[in-house]
C-alpha cells in the first residue's frame, strides 16, 4: 500500500463516526419525522439520497449497494409525497448540527478542520461517483460544526462509491460483499442482514455462491482466495480515494486526523456511535 492509500484508509476512520451521527443521534430522526416522513428507514433512504432529488428505488439500490431491493422500494420513492428533497435536505443538516453541537465538547479547531476537510473535497474526483458528486453540490453552510459534517459526508460517500466500484470490478454484488465483510469479523451476521433488509434464503443463495467461487468455506468464513479479493477490494478502495490526501499532502492530512481523531473517539467512548456498527467502523 502507497503512502497516499494508507492516509486514505486513517482519513476515512478518522471521520466516519462523525458522520456517522446521523445514523445514530436522535436529532436526525425527530427532524425526518417533523417533515411528515414516515419512520427510520424512510429517513434513513430519503435522506442520504435527498442531493439527487425525488429519486426511485433501483437507482438507490444501485448506489447504496448493499441493500435488499424491497427495503428501498419500501421507503421510495413514497418519501417524496410526504417531504421535497430541499426540505429533508434542510432539516437533515440542521439536526446533525444540533446533534454534534450536543454530543462534541467545545474546541477550539472547529474551524480548522472545517476548512482542511473543505481542501480535501476540493481534491476529489466525481467521475463514476454520483452520490458523493451529488453531495458535493450541497451549499456549504455558514456554520464550522455542520461544514465538518458536511465535507465528511462528501469524502466518506467519494469513498463509499469507489469502494462499489472495486467490489463490481472484483464481480460481487452488493450482498456478496456484505457477506465477505462479515467473515473478516469487521461486523456480524446479526447486525448486517436485519440492517440492509436481506431474508435467510437471500443469504443463503449468496453463500452458496461465495462457497462455489471458493471465496467462503463450508463455515462461512474466508478461504484464502476470499481473503485475497478482501485484501484487494480495500486496496482499490484506498487507492480511488487517495485523490483527497493528494490535494492536502501528507501534513495536512496528518492534521486534519489529529482534528478529528479526538472528535470521533469521543463520539465512540459516550456511546454516540456504538462498535461494531453497519459500517465497519472502528475506534479511531
Amino acid at each position: 500500500m502507497d503512502s497516499n492509500s494508507a492516509l486514505a484508509r486513517r482519513l476515512w476512520a478518522a471521520i466516519e463516526p462523525i458522520h456517522a451521527v446521523v445514523y445514530f443521534a436522535p436529532e436526525p430522526v425527530e427532524a425526518a419525522k417533523a417533515v411528515g416522513l414516515r419512520g427510520w428507514w424512510m429517513g434513513y433512504f430519503a435522506g442520504r439520497a435527498a442531493p439527487l432529488g425525488p429519486i426511485g428505488a433501483p437507482a438507490v439500490t444501485a448506489m447504496f449497494f448493499g441493500f435488499s431491493p424491497a427495503k428501498v422500494a419500501r421507503a421510495l420513492p413514497d418519501a417524496w409525497a410526504y417531504a421535497t428533497p430541499e426540505r429533508v435536505l434542510a432539516a437533515r443538516i440542521d439536526a446533525v448540527e444540533a446533534a454534534l453541537d450536543r454530543a462534541l465538547p467545545a474546541n477550539g479547531n472547529r474551524e480548522q478542520l472545517a476548512d482542511l476537510l473543505e481542501r480535501a473535497v476540493a481534491g476529489c474526483s466525481f467521475d463514476g461517483r454520483p452520490l458523493a458528486a451529488a453531495w458535493s453540490a450541497v451549499p456549504r453552510p455558514s456554520g464550522a460544526t455542520a461544514r465538518i459534517w458536511l465535507a465528511a459526508t462528501i469524502l466518506r460517500e467519494h469513498r463509499g462509491d469507489g469502494h462499489v466500484i472495486a467490489a463490481v470490478q472484483a464481480g460481487l454484488r452488493g450482498l456478496d460483499a456484505t457477506l465477505t465483510q462479515v467473515a473478516t469479523g469487521a461486523t456480524t451476521r446479526e447486525l448486517m442482514q436485519v440492517n440492509r433488509g436481506w431474508t435467510d434464503a437471500d443469504w443463503a443463495e449468496s453463500r452458496r455462491e461465495l462457497v462455489a467461487r471458493g471465496l467462503l468455506d463450508d463455515t462461512a468464513r474466508l478461504t484464502r482466495s476470499g481473503s485475497a479479493l478482501r485484501e484487494r477490494l480495500e486496496e482499490v478502495t484506498d487507492r480511488l480515494a487517495a485523490g483527497p490526501v493528494a490535494a492536502l499532502g501528507e501534513s495536512g492530512v496528518e492534521r486534519a486526523i489529529a482534528l478529528a481523531t479526538p472528535l470521533s473517539r469521543h463520539l465512540v467512548d459516550t456511546g454516540e456511535i456504538p462498535v461494531p456498527n453497519p459500517m465497519g467502523a472502528p475506534r479511531p
